[in-house]
C-alpha cells in the first residue's frame, strides 16, 4: 500500500506559476524506481495525462504542456513535482498523483488549480 498526498494547488492569473508537490508514504527503495506522473480531471472531462518520470529520469509530456510545465523528484525519489509556467485558463482542473507500484495503481486525492483569464 501507498499513499500519496498532493499540495500547492491553488488559484492563479493566466501566465503564472504553480509548483505542485507529491510526497508519498513510503521511502523505500522501490518507490523510487517506480514511474510517477500527474494528471488531471477538467469538469465533465476524462482525466489526462499531464507528465511522468521513471526511477531513471526520464520524462513525459502531454504536447498541451511541453515547454511550459517541468516534471521532477528528489532525490530519493518518493517525492513528485510539477512545475507549471506560463498557466492557461484550460490547465484549470483537479490534479492527481500516480504511482505504478508493483504493477498496482495508486492516486492521491487530487488538488485543484485554477488559471484565471
Amino acid at each position: 500500500q501507498v499513499q500519496l498526498v498532493e499540495s500547492g494547488g491553488g488559484w492563479v492569473q493566466a501566465g503564472g506559476s504553480l509548483r505542485l508537490a507529491c510526497a508519498a508514504s513510503k521511502t523505500t527503495f522501490d518507490i523510487g524506481i517506480s514511474r510517477m506522473g500527474w494528471y488531471r480531471q477538467a469538469p465533465g472531462k476524462q482525466r489526462d495525462l499531464v507528465a511522468t518520470i521513471t526511477g531513471g529520469g526520464s520524462t513525459y509530456y502531454a504536447d498541451s504542456v511541453k515547454g511550459r510545465f517541468s516534471i521532477s523528484r528528489d532525490n530519493a525519489g518518493n517525492t513528485l513535482y510539477l512545475q507549471m509556467n506560463k498557466l492557461k485558463p484550460e490547465d484549470t482542473a483537479v490534479y492527481y498523483c500516480h504511482i505504478n507500484y508493483y504493477q498496482r495503481d495508486y492516486w492521491g486525492q487530487g488538488t485543484q488549480v485554477t488559471v484565471s483569464s
